[in-house]
């Protein structure tokens, strides 16, 4: 099944960038990447050596339920492109595995569905739980620290 790759909300980013509010209500700190492991959910591409990034809380689910986790993203901190790449983002391809999940269409984590995954089969492994008939997306996390990273739907 072919998938495809989405970054960050827009909206959430731009408002970020203009000083607004995180999902903490907080606006995002600001500091100076170093290099590595410094991923940005928009551009979906690692945020480059002595450049300007934003730190902040990012939840990447609309309404507050127990399974809308939010934890910390990193974000350039000038604008940059969305991903819109066809194949497996750069910031998935800098670690050995990833944590992948699938939620149904109301948000909710299908349980049995969590598996640290290699990076190489990401694409394999996200086919597969996208063809249960109750997956709508699903979320990949950093193995080492549940960062979210990026969310895959189903290709159309």
């Amino acid at each position: 099944m072919p998938v495809i790759f989405l970054p960050y909300d827009q909206t959430f980013v731009d408002v970020l960038r203009a000083g607004g509010p995180d999902s903490y209500g907080l606006p995002a700190e600001r500091d100076i990447s170093n290099g590595e492991g410094n991923p940005c959910r928009s551009c979906l591409c690692d945020i480059a050596h002595g450049t300007t990034m934003l730190i902040c809380a990012g939840r990447p689910f609309v309404a507050l339920q127990p399974y809308a986790e939010t934890g910390p993203i990193f974000l350039c901190g000038d604008a940059c492109a969305p991903w819109e790449g066809a194949g497996v983002p750069p910031i998935l391809q800098s670690s050995p595995d990833y944590l992948l999940k699938a939620y149904s269409a109301d948000d909710q984590i299908i349980y049995g569905t969590g598996q640290i995954t290699a990076a190489k089969k990401i694409v394999a492994v996200a086919s597969g739980l996208l063809e249960r008939g109750n997956a709508a997306y699903v979320d990949v996390r950093s193995a080492r620290n549940n960062c979210f990273q990026t969310r895959i739907w189903r290709a159309t």
